[in-house]
């Protein structure tokens, strides 16, 4: 079943933010956009690349009203070790919440898992999902992909205007590849076969 629609789950944990450990639950979201961002860990390869894209956009983020909280099974103290330690990780100033628990990896449904004989388990890393939360905490937006595929935080941006636009004009809904200030469409009979 998709997470699409869905509200987010309760979740308590602790976070580095701004050179501090803050403590993060669902309240804490609700009245603005969030997004929340998985990867599966802490000091590799993809993920550094993704977060510094995030980084570098994170002021536009901050200008349409969007939090990040970027998350992996790693602990608050290994994400202030990788920030002291990397240029890359350095510049991020969202929240980077730690999850050594799984509570909130297992609520977004994106515990990565294998096979072992006829069960299944999990190995303790989040797979790369991005989700688009909504000021009510509902999901708006999912993306996961696989292990070596990196994101990109300008078309994040795009799905977040896409996804504003849509929440403040009930009744349009915006095409493949909109971008503000284009033409939306407004479903009706008449549009029927003629796209």
């Amino acid at each position: 079943m998709s997470l699409v629609n869905t509200e987010i789950k309760p979740f308590q944990n602790t976070a580095f933010k701004d050179g501090k450990f803050i403590d993060i639950s669902e309240k804490d979201i609700k009245g603005k956009w969030s997004i929340f961002f998985f990867y599966p860990a802490d000091f590799t390869f993809v993920c550094p690349t993704e977060l510094g894209d995030l980084a570098d956009h994170y002021e536009e983020f901050q200008k349409l009203g969007v939090e990040i909280y970027s998350v992996s099974t790693d602990t608050h103290f290994t994400h202030k070790e990788w920030h002291s330690h990397s240029d890359t990780i350095g510049k991020i100033k969202y929240t980077m919440i730690g999850d050594p628990s799984w509570t909130l990896t297992r609520n977004f449904e994106v515990m990565r898992k294998y096979q072992e004989n006829d069960e299944q388990k999990e190995l303790g890393l989040a797979d790369r999902g991005t989700f688009i939360v909504d000021p009510k905490g509902i999901i708006q937006a999912v993306e996961i992909t696989a292990e070596g595929i990196g994101r990109d935080a300008s078309d994040l941006l795009r799905k977040i205007k896409v996804a504003q636009y849509v929440e403040s004009h009930p009744g349009e809904v915006c095409p493949a590849k909109w971008k503000e200030g284009e033409a939306t469409l407004s479903p009706s009979l008449d549009l029927v076969g003629k796209i």
